[in-house]
């Protein structure tokens, strides 16, 4: 198992991040979504609440340029699950599943973001909580080593999740031109901490001049009760 805060903390720029688990105590279902950016475009954003979910919006409108990649549903409900993704496949997944497609099925439809050179994959995370049971799933869409021709498409599902426990996926490797996408399997990170401790514990972890925005939320997955934190680094 690898430790989540040194995780975040050897990458100056893993970009946009997921995070899914379970609490230390097994109570919880946990999830983290992060955002960074390196131009005044994606760093000009905010996390705010927008019904069961969150949406990205511009923290100074006169600012934004292009909104197409940055502003979007990264978190949304559908019955007894939650979507949290890096862009408008939100919607996508929230569409398929209220037609009754499967979590991949869904995503067959989207690819890797169309932003060459870096070609950003597309990471998605769904969690399913009911009448006290709990898996989850995490995907990534991403080109073949930067050839925009082919899509890779990896789907990972996990049942019965060990509490302590979680995955973690993101959109590079690290900083670089283009930006190199991520690669191989979700990393194995520890859960430590209520949703207060955690979730400070993310955002201290992140890149200092990169990090624009975090989420995190804690399901009860005996209730299906949640909580929410939202951490923005642009305030008024």
């Amino acid at each position: 198992m690898t430790d989540l805060q040194k995780e975040l903390s050897g990458n100056s720029y893993p970009g946009r991040g997921i995070v899914i688990g379970t609490s230390a105590d097994g109570k919880y279902a946990v999830c983290a979504y992060f955002i960074m950016g390196r131009s005044v475009n994606s760093r000009n954003r905010v996390f705010v609440t927008d019904g069961t979910g969150i949406r990205t919006q511009a923290f100074d409108p006169s600012k934004m340029e292009d909104p197409s990649l940055i502003i979007y549903a990264p978190v949304r409900t559908y019955g007894f699950y939650t979507i949290v993704t890096n862009g408008d496949q939100t919607d996508t997944i929230y569409d398929g599943l209220s037609t009754g497609k499967t979590f991949e099925e869904s995503l067959r439809s989207r690819e890797f973001e169309p932003d060459a050179p870096n070609y950003t994959p597309r990471i998605s995370g769904l969690m399913h909580v009911i009448t006290g049971k709990y898996d989850y799933a995490l995907s990534i869409l991403k080109s073949d080593h930067g050839d925009p021709s082919n899509c890779q498409r990896f789907t990972y599902s996990y049942e019965n999740p060990k509490a302590g426990e979680g995955y973690f996926i993101h959109t590079y490797m690290g900083d670089g031109n283009p930006l190199p996408s991520y690669e191989g399997e979700p990393t194995l990170v520890n859960i430590e901490g209520d949703i207060d401790t955690f979730t400070e514990n993310v955002w201290n972890a992140l890149n200092e001049d990169n990090k624009v925005s975090l989420f995190t939320r804690f399901i009860n997955i005996a209730t299906g009760e949640y909580e929410t934190r939202i951490v923005n680094k642009n305030k008024d």
